[in-house]
Formats: structure tokens, sequence, C-alpha cells
């Protein structure tokens, strides 16, 4: 009769001692022909730790604390620990500073752009808006909202396809007369999930991909996690279609900045040209296919003003006043390619800066207060354009360039970004605290897309490596105006880079030192009366358990490791162990603060810290049981 712990494997092939293709690391997979040896525990007992190995391990057990602590920001954490690996000798100086050449900084950095110019783009928000029109229950609302997302999180980075979301999830509460929280929380745990379906759709695939090329010689492709996360967010989809009324019904959010000042709707001016989508349309099917989000105040053709009553037909060279939240203004004038006023008009002398806008408050002593915009001169003399009027109280119609300011009206300015603070001192305005205004800024519809599609095919056919073609892609959507360079920049999350270059040469400190070795000793002999998919299921439980203590990108640097060798000890492929892994790493549910999806929502919604686990748990334990039989279903140990 067989031993049922003689563990056979069968290994890929690739040479033992074979050499890893990132920086001469060597995998030696065990030998197929012999038993694999199970520790027991009498050979526990004999272990005996090398000073290199406890420091090493003491560096990331205080890693860990001030990870928990929480006191310190997660980058300082990292920097702090690659300087106590350097102070105690376990890394070396000349590898201190590899992991911020490694390629998973460059293929971070290249998505977040990417995701930035997609979400920009407004393409997947329009498609949004089209479909909410014939949605009107919640439990299908949060169906579509969680799917979307969820999606689209493949596609971008998934704080940035929830982030997209986010306004068409406020617009259909409000018109469900549901509170935002009731989508929210979904959406952020099928962000999550739809970041398991590609490689690039969170940090932990990534490393994992990465991992798994210096052992075997060969990363993880951009779909071999398709399989695994397809099946866990559909099934997670289903879940939070039913199991939503676990979040609690009187969570509302604190008010938004313009609701605490009480802003109105912007007016705005905006021309319509020759092929848009208006030309033809009486105001009320104009409005009716906006969805009523903006009003039509005024019509102005040729110099006259005419009143829009609902049956007038709207032509080209009409110019529209228009009212509106500033985001319901923006997409409209973006979906009908109508022309804001004074959007064509040339930067002044002396300015190379990128043009932007900003909202501002007139103050009491201002120079525009009883004057006019047009009066005053304000593109001529300052270099900046008005774009968008609101005063309490009052709904304005008049021309942009016609209304007499007053002290406390709200406007929009655009202009240099160079210039704008210092035009504002010059004319008595105030900036308010900092929101996002995409009113007056142009977008490149489909573009961003498509440069994303052929990055993504590129690296699918394994024409080119994935940190090169993102990084391209990253530089086209920039050179081709899909983003602007400042925004670029401000998405780049320096701190995750920080951290992910900080910790790559620690976490590589336990390999060096055989301490990763000691601790895979120590789990194969807790699993060994374990069958394999125990195993596996052990790894994905603490991955998901040990997340929201620690950022994902760094669970998954000091746990892939030790998954791999554990999978070693027990004589199986790597491959489900490290999906494990990312999957794990990828799944915090139970906290706002693991992931920054949870985070993100958590003011929007108005939860409390215990909310999460009252809808995570349940979600957690399917992701647990789901998830470890999709990975042996998929990546057989054997």
């Amino acid at each position: 009769m067989p031993d049922p712990l003689d563990r056979r494997a069968s290994y890929p092939s690739v040479a033992c001692g074979a050499t890893s293709p990132l920086r001469g690391r060597i995998w030696a997979p065990p030998d197929p022909t012999s038993p694999t040896r199970v520790p027991s525990s009498h050979s526990l007992r004999e272990v005996r730790l090398t000073t290199p190995q406890i420091l090493s391990l003491v560096v990331l057990a205080g890693m860990m604390l001030l990870f928990v602590w929480g006191k310190l920001r997660y980058d300082m954490v990292a920097v702090l620990a690659l300087l106590a690996a350097l102070a105690v000798g376990v890394v070396k100086p000349k590898e201190a500073f590899t992991g911020f050449s490694d390629d998973i900084v460059i293929i971070v950095a290249s998505a977040l752009v990417l995701s930035a110019a997609v979400q920009r783009s407004g393409v997947i928000e329009r498609a949004m808006l089209l479909l909410q029109r014939r949605v009107t229950r919640v439990r299908s609302q949060l169906l579509l909202l969680s799917a979307s997302v969820g999606f689209a999180s493949a596609l971008v980075k998934n704080i940035g396809a929830l982030a997209m979301m986010m306004p068409v999830a406020f617009q259909m509460a409000k018109r469900s007369k549901a509170s935002p929280a009731t989508f929210l929380m979904p959406m952020s745990f099928a962000s999550l999930l739809g970041g398991l379906i590609t490689l690039i759709g969170t940090s932990p695939n990534i490393i994992v991909s990465r991992v798994r090329e210096e052992m075997m010689g060969k990363p993880f492709g951009m779909f071999d996690y398709a399989p695994v996360g397809l099946g866990l967010t559909l099934v997670g989809l289903i879940f939070l279609r039913f199991a939503y009324r676990l979040i609690p019904r009187d969570r509302r959010a604190a008010p938004t900045l313009g609701e605490a000042m009480d802003i109105e709707d912007y007016v705005t001016e905006a021309a319509i040209p020759e092929g848009s989508a208006a030309v033809g349309e009486t105001v009320a099917e104009f409005r009716e296919r906006h969805d009523h989000a903006v009003a039509v105040t005024t019509i102005l053709r040729g110099g006259i003003r005419s009143m829009p009553f609902p049956d007038n037909r709207l032509c080209a060279d009409d110019v529209l006043i228009l009212t509106g939240a500033p985001d319901e203004l923006e997409r409209v004038i973006a979906t009908d390619a109508l022309v804001l006023e004074g959007q064509d008009r040339a930067q002044p002398d002396g300015s190379t800066g990128e043009v932007g806008v900003i909202e501002a408050v007139i103050g009491t002593d201002s120079s525009l207060i009883r004057r006019t915009a047009g009066r005053l001169g304000l593109h001529e003399r300052f270099g900046v354009n008005l774009i968008a009027v609101s005063r309490q109280g009052e709904r304005l119609s008049a021309r942009l360039g016609d209304i007499e300011l007053r002290a406390g009206d709200v406007i929009v300015l655009q202009g240099p970004l160079d210039l704008l603070f210092e035009r504002l001192g010059e004319l008595g305005c105030l900036p308010l605290a900092q929101r996002e205004l995409r009113l007056g800024s142009a977008r490149k519809g489909l573009l961003p897309l498509a440069i994303l599609g052929v990055a993504m095919a590129a690296t699918a056919t394994g024409y080119v490596p994935v940190a090169v073609a993102f990084f391209a892609a990253a530089g086209l959507t920039i050179l081709l105006g899909a983003l602007p360079v400042r925004e670029a920049y401000e998405h780049i999350e320096w701190p995750i880079l920080v951290m992910l270059g900080a910790l790559i040469p620690v976490s590589d400190s336990l390999r060096t030192t055989g301490a990763s070795k000691v601790i895979g000793d120590a789990l194969g002999h807790i699993a060994a009366t374990l069958p394999p998919w125990g195993a596996v299921a052990m790894i994905l439980a603490a991955a998901m358990a040990v997340t929201p203590f620690l950022n994902n990108a760094a669970t998954v640097l000091v746990m892939a490791p030790i998954a791999a060798t554990f999978a070693g000890e027990l004589g199986y492929r790597p491959e489900a162990f490290l999906m494990a892994t990312a999957v794990g790493a990828g799944c915090d549910f139970l906290t706002p603060i693991g992931h920054q999806c949870n985070t993100l929502v958590m003011g929007p919604g108005g939860y409390r810290f215990g909310d999460y686990a009252r809808l995570g748990a349940p979600l957690s334990l399917l992701v647990l049981i789901v998830g470890t039989l999709l990975i042996m279903a998929v990546w057989p140990v054997h």
C-alpha cells in the first residue's frame, strides 16, 4: 500500500540550476524520482537558525509590527525596513536599490498612468449613463454598477475603475431615492475581485508573475489569471446582488464641498458646432437625452436671445446658456462636442504651461464686483477665461460675459496653471478647497482605450515584455494629449513605488539568508497531513488574514517566496500556491484600511469600520472556498 505522504511532483522542462532571466536567481525543483521529505517533529527540533536568518526574520517581524501599528506611512515603514536590513547586513549595499530598477515598478507606474487616461476619457462612464436609463430597480442597479466596476478593473487599476464609476452610482442613488451606501461598498468589493482577472488589474498579480519568472523561467501571462479571477468575480457579483442588505440602511455620507458651501448649479455658455448630436433636436429632446441633468436657460441665435421652449429646435452655431453641476455640464459638453466659451482662445504671451481650471469665490474687495467679464477683459488683461458662475439663491440666464459679478459668487476660471493662482490674487478671489473639476478639460475619447488594447495584445502574444509595452503605452497617452503631464504625475502613487522599491531587497533577504526555507519547512510540517487543497487553502487564508494589516503589495512580497518554498517542501508545483497568494492579497473585504478601494468609499458611503466585516466576512469565506476549488482545477499541484 503506497504511503499517502509520498507526494511526487512533475515540473516543466526547466533544468535544475537554470538561471532566472531577471537577477540570476536559481530555482531547483525537487527530484521528481524521489519521495518528498516531510519534516518530522524530530527534524524540526534540530533546526538551527543562523545569525543572518535570525536578523532577517527580526527585520521582517519589526516591519510587520510597524505596519500593524499604523502610525507611520507604509512607504516610510518600507524605507525603515530597508535601512534596518542594510544596518544588520542581510542586504548588501550594492543590492539596496535594485528594487527601484525592477520591472514591477515600471509596470505599476505605467498602469496607473494608463488607468488615469482611460478614466479621463469618460468612455466607460458615458456607456454606463446610456444603460442606467433602462435600469430602475435598486438590485438591478447594484448588479450593473458592480459588474461594470468589476470588469473595468480587469483593464485599468481597480481604484481607477471605482473612482470612474462613483459619480454614476451617486446619480443612480439619487434617481432611485436610495442611499449611496447601498452601492459603494459592493462596488469596492467588486473592483477587488475584478482586479484578479488580468495581470495588470492589481499590483499583487504583477509581483506574483515576477516571482514565478524567477523560479520557473516563465512569468504568468496577461490572461493566466482569468479562469480563477473570472470565476471569483462572477460568484462575488451574485453574492453582492443578494447580500447587500447586510449593509446598514442608515449610513449617510458627510456633506460634500459643494453641499457644505451651498453651491448652486453653475451657469456656463457653449456653442453647437456642425455635426453635433444636438443639431436638429428640440430642447425637450436634448434634455431627455441627457437625462435632465442640465437645463437650457437661454438660446442665442445670431445674437438674438430667445426662450428655450420645449419644442424649439436647436441649430448649428446656436449658443446655449446651460446650468447644472460641473460634472454634468462637462459630460454634456463632451458628449455633444459643444464648444465651451473661450476654450479656443490663445494662451497669453510668456506662458507655456498646461491649461487647467480652478474654482474660486469672489472676495469682498475683489476688482470683479459689479463688473462683467466682458467689460473687464479677463482674457485680454489677465489671460484667463470665465467659464462658469454660481450664485446662491439665483438662477442666472445671461451670457457669461454679461453677468454682473457680486461678492460671494463662485466662479470657475480656465487658464495656464502657472498663472492661475497669481491671477486669483490680483483679482481678489479666494481658491476653494481642491476638488476635481473636468469642466473645460479636453477629452480624447477612444484613444486611451485603443492604446491600452494594443499594449495588452502585444504582451498577450509575447511580442514585447509587459514592462516595455506598458511604459510605451503610458508615454504615448501623454505625447498624444490623452493625459496632461501634470495629471500623469499626480496619478502615479509614489508611496506605492517607494514601498515596492524598498521592500523588494528586504523580501529577497529571506531567500538569500535561507529564512524562507526555514519558514517553508515549518509550514510543511504543519501541512504534512493535509490534502493538496488544504495546503492551498491554508496559504490563501493566510494571505487574506495578513493583507488587512499590510499593504497588499507588501503581503505578496513577503508571502510569495514563502509560499513557493512551502510548495517545494511538499513536492508540489508552485503555481497554485503563488496564485493563492495573489488572490488572498487582493481580497481584503474586512477593513477599510487594507486596500485603497475600501478607503475611497468609506467617506462618501458614510460607513463605519465594522460595516465592512458585515458584508465582507461571508464574502471572504466564499472566496476561500470557491477560490481554492478554482485554483486546484486550473493549476494542478502535480
